[in-house]
């Protein structure tokens, strides 16, 4: 059994509750609408969310099945980043307590996410 079990099923429920949620109450073409076609990506927005949350959708499952989890990882790091740029850094840090809708929960995801990427770390394997 993979040590990062626990990591990758917890990633994986936060993946998919982000993103099946957005389907069924309209979520996405919000975003994509009212947000991403706002601030310049018109008139791609509601394409890029709907890419953004299929591509959270792909990369739970694949963390459940223990398969491409360094192609999943980058892709969830390379939108969480974008996250971070376009959306949670202009509103500081926290999520809540000393601040409102800022990084720290994508920080910590990214991590997860290299940890589940590099369970041994980053030190360059030695042949034997």
């Amino acid at each position: 059994m993979n040590g990062t079990l626990i990591l990758r099923l917890a990633v994986a429920i936060i993946l998919l509750s982000h993103s099946v949620l957005g389907i069924f109450n309209n979520g996405i073409n919000d975003f994509g609408n009212l947000y991403l076609n706002q601030i310049g990506f018109a008139p791609f927005g509601v394409v890029i969310a709907w890419l953004i949350k299929l591509s959270h959708i792909i990369a739970a499952i694949l963390l459940v099945l223990n398969k491409y989890i360094k192609l999943a990882g980058f892709v969830t790091i390379f939108v969480l980043i974008m996250g971070i740029i376009l959306v949670h850094f202009q509103e500081g840090w926290f999520v809540v307590g000393g601040g409102r809708n800022g990084m720290e929960y994508n920080f910590l995801l990214i991590i997860v996410l290299l940890a589940i990427m590099y369970p041994q770390g980053f030190a360059k394997s030695t042949i034997k």
